[in-house]
């Protein structure tokens, strides 16, 4: 890559972040609107604050797609359930036959008890089955205050909830084109690290051992985002790493910001592409793992095409492990025909890195 290349792709990387800040800045005053009017509602659901610096219930997937994570409110003390026992009931409370599939990687059951303080809503029948705080059915009920949300706030002409999947899903028309939110309910658990996550692993020297506290002192959160089971989140645990990354006057952040560039402009573009800005960010993580000297991470070409080859690595594979909890694979469920044709992009691209190849 030469150097007149590498200055146009970071010139890109600032447009699209002034770009996506300005998108943010208006979706956050809709969210507030209609969250508010939520916790008006619903006492379970806490407004999503408008922030005028980051906002870390916003997480920003592609240009046009976005996460927003909505507090819950009345679900303090948690502790990890150890006992194990199967679960037998539909989302509408029938009995089932046979047991629902146990949750695997990121994915987790949830009971009231394990919660020392709890608002008695979350006892009642429109959220829980069985003890189990269900997400399909807290999905249900927040998707129905959402929806007279919109009426309520006149936002009918805005936003509309989109209804092809069991998340809550909704479109806003911005003043840069039609944007895609999932609105994520998310338990909050805050100065706690679950089980799952296996980290630090043995013999890391990335992080120091002082910011790995750190990051672990931000706990972490489960989201409702399918029928049964919760989903284990650190958004604010990766958010702090990322924060810190160039403190060492290294480049990690440019090559992650430069890498998103190229796929959103090249290997796959597009509103709803194969691998998010997540992906990207947990591929970083891995890489700034194997090499955590700050010497590898002085030269941004060596960097970003290092960055490059890992990401090839884990496309062709198939498999892109969680940093957290490296059982689950990010790659799972994605479109195996799409995950090939990204392969093929970035092996091409690795023979002859130039920044304006398709």
């Amino acid at each position: 890559m030469t150097e007149n290349e590498e200055e146009c792709l970071l010139d890109k990387v600032d447009l699209r972040r002034r770009w996506v800040s300005k998108t943010v800045e208006e979706l956050q005053t809709v969210i507030y609107r209609l969250t508010t009017d939520v916790s008006n509602q619903d006492v379970r659901f806490q407004a999503v604050p408008y922030s005028l610096a980051y906002n870390g219930n916003f997480k920003v997937l592609a240009p046009s797609q976005f996460l927003v994570t909505v507090p819950v409110r009345g679900l303090g003390g948690y502790r990890e359930a150890r006992e194990r026992r199967w679960r037998y009931y539909s989302l509408h409370g029938a009995r089932l036959p046979c047991p629902l599939r146990d949750p695997e990687g990121l994915q987790q059951w949830l009971a009231v008890r394990q919660f020392t303080k709890s608002l008695w809503q979350w006892h009642e029948a429109d959220v829980t089955i069985e003890g189990d705080i269900v997400p399909g059915k807290v999905l249900q009920v927040f998707r129905e205050l959402v929806e007279n949300a919109i009426e309520t706030c006149h936002l009918s002409g805005k936003v509309s909830v989109l209804t092809n999947s069991t998340a809550v899903r909704v479109a806003v028309e911005t003043s840069e084109g039609p944007v895609e939110l999932e609105l994520a309910p998310a338990v909050e658990i805050p100065n706690a690290w679950s089980r799952r996550a296996r980290w630090p692993r043995c013999l890391t020297r990335w992080p120091s051992p002082e910011r790995v506290e750190c990051i672990k002192s931000f706990g972490f959160a489960l989201l409702a985002r399918s029928s049964y089971h919760w989903q284990l989140s650190f958004l604010q645990a990766e958010q702090v790493l990322l924060q810190e990354l160039d403190e060492d006057g290294g480049c990690r952040r440019r090559c992650l910001q430069a890498a998103r560039q190229m796929k959103e402009d090249a290997w796959c573009p597009g509103s709803r592409p194969v691998i998010s800005s997540h992906h990207l960010q947990t591929v970083l993580f891995w890489t700034c793992e194997k090499y955590p000297h700050p010497k590898d991470w002085q030269v941004f070409s060596r960097g970003f095409l290092r960055l490059v080859r890992k990401l090839h690595k884990c496309v062709s594979q198939r498999l892109l492990k969680h940093f957290f909890v490296p059982t689950s694979n990010l790659l799972q469920h994605a479109n195996a025909a799409e995950l090939d044709a990204l392969a093929r992009k970035l092996a091409a691209f690795l023979k002859d890195p130039q920044v304006g190849r398709p």
